[in-house]
């Protein structure tokens, strides 16, 4: 298993392949339903208040985050996975949770050097690799707000890249 840091390059991404399994270290963005949305407005209007994002090379984790830590959720809620295409274009290059993705994000993904990737529903462990946590925006939106998560050693497998998917068609 490879030991991949974030900011994560285009040519990182180029060479995963699906079913890899690797562990990321470094930061890491998390949101869920609530704010991707609003993230994507931000990116759609070149809102300056994304520089204090820094979504080039970025992880988006698919969660919400709270006292008892972090755990994916469905990333094929329509909030989520409308989200994945504008969010890949900002930048983004792995956006991390659970759930099968449309061939039409895939799709979108790949155009824009971005991938997917899963990871168990494991909150116990995420916690213990889990350094640091701040909010980042949205924090009207409580354990849902837009935060960012310094980690290490968080397991993750690659589920789609370069147009592949681990998914049924």
């Amino acid at each position: 298993m490879r030991t991949v840091h974030t900011p994560i390059s285009k040519e990182t991404v180029a060479s995963f392949k699906v079913g890899e399994q690797i562990m990321l270290v470094g930061r890491i963005i998390c949101g869920r339903d609530a704010v991707l949305p609003k993230v994507v407005k931000m990116i759609e209007n070149k809102d300056p208040e994304l520089a204090k994002f820094n979504l080039e090379g970025s992880v988006i984790f698919h969660t919400a985050v709270s006292r008892a830590g972090v755990g994916p959720t469905s990333s094929n809620k329509v909030e989520i996975e409308d989200s994945i295409p504008m969010l890949s274009v900002g930048g983004v290059a792995m956006h991390l949770g659970k759930g099968a993705l449309k061939p039409e994000t895939v799709k979108a993904m790949t155009e824009n050097g971005s991938c997917f990737a899963v990871t168990p529903p494991t909150t116990a462990y995420f916690s213990h690799s889990t350094v640091s946590q701040k909010v980042l925006a949205f924090p009207e939106e409580g354990m849902e707000a837009l935060y960012e998560i310094e980690v290490t050693e968080l397991p993750v497998i690659i589920a789609a890249v370069n147009g592949e998917t681990m998914f049924a068609k």
